[in-house]
């Protein structure tokens, strides 16, 4: 039986599912910080190459650390080294999130006028 025919015969019965895709990312936050730094690119605030270099060093760095925790620490490093945010502003900025999340009600938006 051809592979094509074996997978529509399995997958054909209904209690059998096909297998989802694995998710790229774990947390909508991982896909957040992927977007930023893709229109920070598009943007030209940064080359393709400098944003490896320095998401391989974080990776090096930390090798058992999670990926897109890696990924956010380089985009905050390439961020300040670039002058397009400062420590002091990245530190305010993560402050009110977290005020205003505690802030929050659970299920509801997290808006910054809340913290």
């Amino acid at each position: 039986m051809a592979a094509k025919t074996l997978s529509a015969s399995i997958y054909g019965n209904p209690i059998l599912k096909k297998p989802e895709p694995e998710a790229p990312f774990n947390a909508p936050w991982e896909a957040e910080a992927f977007a930023m730094t893709v229109k920070l690119h598009e943007k030209g605030c940064f080359t393709w190459s400098e944003w490896a270099e320095k998401l391989g060093a974080e990776l090096k760095a930390e090798p058992d650390r999670p990926y897109y925790e890696s990924w956010l620490s380089a985009l905050e490093a390439l961020v300040e080294s670039k002058g397009l945010m400062s420590a002091p502003e990245r530190l305010s900025r993560i402050d009110a999130w977290d005020r205003a999340a505690r802030a929050t009600p659970h299920g509801k938006p997290i808006l910054l006028e809340n913290g």
